[in-house]
């Protein structure tokens, strides 16, 4: 049998995602590839949202989401062996191009794996090195090929090294502008709790969050309250702790959403939230926060001597002030919390500013053109580039 021509084989490429929201942007980028380049074969590894549109999930990344230096010690021999069979496959296929998502922890050792082999490497959404770790500037300069950022002040970061590094605008938009025209109307006396996709989050932040609803409820008992969790094992788990918690008795009722946190970001007046990319959604839909956020104790010592920041809520980063208040470990307590939301929430102290600061943090970002189809015309430059090294 005669081996088929090079040119009919069909192109493939690889999205490597480690957590929730980067399965959301890989599944959007697949979709969009496929558009561009019909009969693309996409694999890697991710989770539901990316298997739904197209991709082979080597790895299913649905609880990679691992948070803390101590915690991810604990799991090191899971991700070594996941690491090994990426690489042994990727050595295999020799994929035209691969898609590293954030991640960094997994994805720059993957990087240097991936460009011994000759593949070329796209980052997409760059790691926060301008937050800590800068000596990985170079490392990312010398394993990839393009960097593209999310946030207008990440090229710069860039500068001193030959990478190519652009601001492409944040993927989010184009997930959620078609949500502000449902028509979801706020509800006053909504206050929406996220205390996080993974079940460490939800352990080092629920009684805090359920306390501090407890002591806004003495104090206005009109409001709701509300969780919102991402998929059904982490509401359950958060459900037990509660079932567990020695309630006062004038607590208030507390409802619960599965998979509709966006929609009920929409809907509530203010929120409690873990810090991560819930913040950055909310900002986007004009919705009001308060953050927190809990480490182990150790991952907490060390991060506080590694981590030189002024904030780390995105919102504040890009707007360059107090856009959320954020209170972390020990200042994390149900008063901070049911005084901060007190603050945002109708008529309070607050609130005007943060919805006008809200605004402004749309501005900087920019929200007109979608992301993905764009993201998908460079990936697909860079395979062309690879093809024609051979």
């Amino acid at each position: 049998m005669s081996e088929v021509p090079a040119q009919s084989k069909p192109l493939t490429c690889w999205i490597v995602a480690g957590e929730a929201s980067g399965d959301a942007y890989g599944a959007a980028l697949a979709t969009a590839l496929q558009t561009a380049r019909p009969g693309i074969r996409l694999a890697g590894m991710g989770a539901g949202k990316m298997r739904a549109a197209g991709v082979e999930t080597y790895i299913d990344s649905t609880e990679l989401g691992i948070v803390g230096f101590v915690e991810v010690i604990k799991h090191l021999p899971m991700f070594l062996r996941l690491f090994r069979e990426l690489v042994r496959r990727a050595a295999a296929e020799l994929p035209s191009a691969v898609v590293l998502i954030d991640y960094p922890g997994f994805n720059l050792r993957l990087a240097k794996k991936l460009h011994a082999l000759g593949i070329r490497v796209v980052w997409y959404i760059s790691p926060q090195v301008w937050a800590w770790k800068r000596g990985r500037i170079w490392k990312l300069a010398k394993y990839c090929s393009r960097m593209l950022c999310i946030f207008p002040f990440e090229p710069q970061c860039y500068a001193p090294t030959t990478l190519s590094a652009e601001f492409i605008g944040h993927p989010l938009f184009e997930q959620l502008n078609p949500m502000k025209g449902l028509g979801i109307q706020r509800e006053e006396n909504l206050v929406l709790l996220l205390p996080g996709s993974r079940r460490q989050e939800i352990q080092r932040l629920l009684p805090d969050f359920v306390n501090a609803a407890c002591l806004l409820h003495r104090r206005n008992p009109a409001l709701r309250f509300e969780f919102a969790t991402p998929r059904p094992a982490i509401q359950e788990y958060a459900q037990a702790m509660l079932a567990k918690m020695n309630l006062p008795e004038d607590a208030p009722e507390f409802s619960w959403r599965c998979g509709q946190t966006r929609e009920r970001m929409l809907a509530a007046n203010a929120a409690v939230a873990a810090s991560g990319t819930v913040t950055v959604e909310a900002a986007m839909l004009g919705l009001p926060v308060v953050v927190a956020y809990r480490l182990g104790a150790l991952s907490w010592w060390i991060g506080r001597r590694l981590v030189k920041l002024p904030s780390i809520t995105i919102a504040n980063l890009v707007c360059e002030t107090t856009v959320f208040e954020e209170f972390l470990q020990d200042d994390c307590t149900p008063v901070h919390l049911a005084d901060a939301a007190e603050r945002i929430l109708p008529g309070g102290a607050r609130r005007g500013e943060c919805l006008r600061l809200l605004d402004e943090f749309t501005r900087r970002l920019g929200s007109a053109e979608a992301v993905s189809p764009k993201v998908a015309k460079i990936v697909l430059e860079e395979c062309q580039k690879s093809a024609s090294q051979f």
